[in-house]
């Protein structure tokens, strides 16, 4: 099979989350060795319900900073969170090398009711992305370059201003109000100053397309970035459906029932992935990001079956 050189690279990413002990440590930086080789355009790190895991967090984008080059993408949620507290962690971060985020409403924390999810003064993550970009303005104003030949002179430049991903819901939040209520946050996004979309999982490419359809006719510019995630077990999609919200794939499900075996469900799952990720990019879509469960073996598998690591440029540039 001939390969279009002239064909740019698929760009592709992908989701960690914090190891839950300090024994899955050295297993998750062996998977984060393994996922930065590949090339991505970055590793995002979630913060945990309710921050339950923020201190571990910022250990594993620290990780990802120094030890990959990779950048990191830390997850900043509402849930929970004061506009002090947010103000803190957001300095934190930034001390530390952080300048890509992705600014949640966020889930309760676990065990927690509904109504919990108001606590704190922060109302929605387009507030969030706005004090990012105001507390990134405050801690570097703007950037010093010495002029050689100059003793003591510098030249003053503008500050490069923070990435601030934001989540879209391409078959609606499962608590809007009414059809349109995601697209109008999704635009409220990034009028607080959004620079990209990264949307929720989706089983169906045409559920990804007709979205960024209805938010391009709305006005929305920004990149949406399709979140794709491999199912390779029943229990893997009962609890997806559980946390989501989306309608039950049914082909998929009856696949998964049927197939006896861990690697056989395993396969079945890598397939229906690759196979979402060729239609979406087909369509247009400006790359693809990957929940990657802690695990490298599986998402890597989906995007060599989708033919992005087999592209010549995409491996010299991992290299």
């Amino acid at each position: 099979m001939s390969v279009d050189l002239s064909a740019p690279p698929v760009p592709f990413s992908f989701e960690l989350y914090p190891p839950r002990s300090e024994a899955s440590t050295v297993a998750l930086y062996e998977t984060i060795r393994h996922l930065a080789d590949a090339g991505p355009q970055f590793i995002s790190v979630t913060y945990g319900a309710g921050g339950s895991t923020g201190g571990r967090s910022l250990e594993l984008l620290r990780h990802i900073l120094t030890e990959t080059r990779v950048p990191p993408l830390a997850h900043l949620t509402c849930v929970g969170n004061t506009y002090a507290g947010a103000n803190a962690l957001i300095r934190e971060f930034l001390d530390a090398g952080i300048t890509s985020f992705l600014a949640l409403r966020g889930d309760p924390p676990e065990g927690g009711a509904e109504g919990e999810r108001d606590l704190g003064d922060l109302e929605s993550s387009a507030q969030l992305v706005q004090l990012i970009d105001r507390v990134q303005a405050e801690h570097a104003p703007y950037t010093e370059t010495p002029i050689p030949g100059v003793p003591g002179a510098a030249r003053v430049e503008r500050r490069t201003k923070v990435e601030i991903a934001v989540a879209a819901f391409p078959n609606g939040h499962p608590r809007s109000r009414h059809p349109r209520e995601h697209i109008d946050a999704l635009l409220a996004k990034q009028a607080a100053g959004a620079t990209l979309a990264i949307t929720q999982l989706f089983f169906h490419a045409d559920d990804y397309l007709a979205f960024v359809q209805r938010a391009r006719d709305a006005g929305v510019t920004i990149p949406i970035l399709p979140g794709v995630m491999p199912i390779t077990s029943p229990t893997r999609l009962r609890r997806v459906l559980e946390l989501t919200g989306e309608e039950l794939p049914s082909e998929l499900a009856i696949a998964l029932d049927v197939e006896p075996t861990a690697e056989g469900q395993r396969a079945l799952g890598v397939d229906y992935a690759s196979a979402l990720v060729r239609e979406v990019v087909a369509g247009g879509a400006p790359g693809v990001h990957l929940y990657a469960f802690n695990n490298h073996e599986t998402v890597l598998a989906v995007l060599r079956d989708a033919g992005i690591l087999s592209h010549p440029r995409l491996k010299e540039t991992a290299r």
